[in-house]
């Protein structure tokens, strides 16, 4: 059988339960729902380290951040040596053309990892221009791209019309649709398909910036979630667990109270870049067919993360909540290739890891030892396997301190290493992570057993979390394992 195409869509920071085909009141992504289905939805799908960065270090690696050893944010790291064996790379291995277009968000902004070529728009990065001190060329196609188009000045900028990248504030974005980043990547991808290798099978990836900030999709879009009933916030009884690190009325606020009427733009400007990567979805996947690649070619659709977006009064990601934590993931094999298991959904706890040896064992490659994700392929041919993993483990250094969860898509329970207050939902019955049973004593011994297994996956961890069988509170933390910070700093020369 001929090796499929295939084309990875990554979003940024699109929450798992923003799918019409997921039963969302108010997201309508119907183009989604097309390829869902066409094959499977994950509906149980995690990030375990809850940032961009990490994030994607995971998709790109099928590591978990035990082995990867990104377990906070950090720029500057030199990806591919610290991070030998990527996705991209392998499939240039197995004889693919590889290309990307669209946000990668490593370091340097360049590097390929095994890309053939890379069409790169990371977005606002504040470490970038910084560092090549706004000359775009050395780190964004995008703007350079947009300064040629007629009607535009050469010091056109994506962020001309004032909104932060990490900013509730919204508005309608303020030039031609054609000009929209979500646009332009479409566009990108669309002009690469008559030029690419027709000798050989290739993969794409295709990656947006949007729905992350900021939010200023075009006018049609965010005007059609405008006209929502008025937002109104999801609290948890737990909610003061967090009070240390409010910043009431502050527009960058990770933790919030802030005026309802802000978040109901941001609402409409976050759900409105939805429909945009929708329509924009569908318009490639007709060029697709156009070119006569239909048949050949699988999907995946995956965001790197999550958004809060008011829940608790929490906003952005790094949290083990379900805005922040849970992710969209479809899957659906070549029309050439697929079964019986189209339209299906699958429960099972699944994790950004499992994308890399997913595809690969779909494209007929062999998967990496360095990976320790799991292919996915069984379940878009039908199959439940009887020995898929039991839990999933997630974690991110944030607000000082430690935030560590682990669930099996019905359960969570979350501990912060810095006061060790502690999280536990059931989330079939309370999907909203609204009450807290770990405040109720009848449900003490469900809270050992969760709190049990938290221990058994840090029990042998360098910051000490662990000691004497209990957990331990106030330890330092860091961003990356010890094993990786040496890895950093054999390829930095430091330390």
């Amino acid at each position: 059988m001929r090796q499929p195409n295939v084309v990875l869509i990554c979003v940024d920071q699109w929450r798992g339960d923003c799918l019409s085909a997921a039963g969302h009141p108010d997201v309508h992504t119907p183009h989604l729902d097309e390829l869902a289905g066409e094959g499977v939805r994950f509906d149980r799908a995690y990030s375990a380290t809850p940032t961009c960065v990490p994030a994607r270090v995971a998709l790109f690696t099928g590591q978990s951040q035990e082995r990867h050893g990104r377990v906070g944010y950090r720029e500057g790291v030199p990806f591919e040596q610290v991070h030998p064996v990527t996705l991209p790379g392998e499939f240039r291995r197995g004889g693919y053309q590889t290309q990307a277009v669209g946000k990668m968000h490593v370091f340097p902004e360049r590097a390929r990892l095994g890309f053939d070529d890379v069409r790169l728009h990371d977005g606002y990065l504040h470490y970038a221009r910084r560092r090549h001190s706004r000359n775009f060329e050395f780190f964004d196609d995008y703007v350079p791209w947009l300064r040629r188009q007629p009607g535009m000045t050469p010091a056109a900028d994506y962020a001309d019309h004032g909104v932060s990248c990490n900013s509730i504030v919204a508005r309608p974005w303020d030039k031609p649709e054609a000009l929209h980043p979500t646009t332009w990547a479409v566009t990108e991808a669309i002009e690469w398909l008559p030029r690419r290798d027709p000798t050989k099978p290739f993969f794409l990836y295709l990656s947006f910036h949007r729905p992350h900030h900021p939010y200023d999709p075009p006018e049609w879009a965010f005007d059609q979630y405008m006209a929502l009933d008025p937002y109104e916030p999801v609290v948890g009884d737990w909610v003061d667990d967090y009070a240390p690190y409010r910043k009431d009325g502050y527009h960058e606020a990770a933790v919030g109270v802030i005026d309802p009427r802000l978040v109901h733009r941001a609402r409409a400007g976050y759900y409105g870049h939805m429909a945009h990567i929708d329509l924009q979805i569908k318009r490639f996947r007709e060029a697709l067919v156009e070119a006569g690649l239909g048949d050949d070619t699988m999907f995946c659709f995956v965001s790197d993360h999550g958004e809060m977006m008011g829940d608790h009064h929490m906003f952005r990601k790094a949290l083990g909540f379900e805005g922040s934590a849970r992710v969209p993931i479809l899957m659906n094999l070549a029309p050439s290739m697929r079964g019986d298991a189209g339209g299906s959904v699958a429960d099972e706890v699944v994790e950004l890891r499992d994308v890399m040896p997913t595809l690969l064992e779909a494209a007929g490659l062999p998967v990496p030892d360095s990976v320790d994700g799991r292919s996915l392929l069984p379940f878009l041919r039908g199959e439940r396997p009887d020995d898929w993993r039991e839990y999933l483990h997630g974690e991110h250094t944030y607000l000082g301190q430690s935030l560590q969860w682990v669930t099996d898509g019905r359960h969570k329970y979350l501990w912060m290493s810095g006061d060790g207050h502690e999280q536990l939902f059931d989330l079939v019955e309370d999907p909203k992570e609204l009450v807290n049973l770990a405040r109720r004593p009848e449900h003490a011994a469900l809270l050992e057993r969760w709190r049990g297994r938290l221990i058994d996956a840090l029990r042998d961890r360098e910051e000490g979390f662990v000691d004497g069988g209990e957990l331990v509170t106030g330890r330092p933390v860091v961003t990356e394992l010890r094993h990786t910070r040496e890895r950093i700093a054999a390829a930095t020369g430091a330390g």
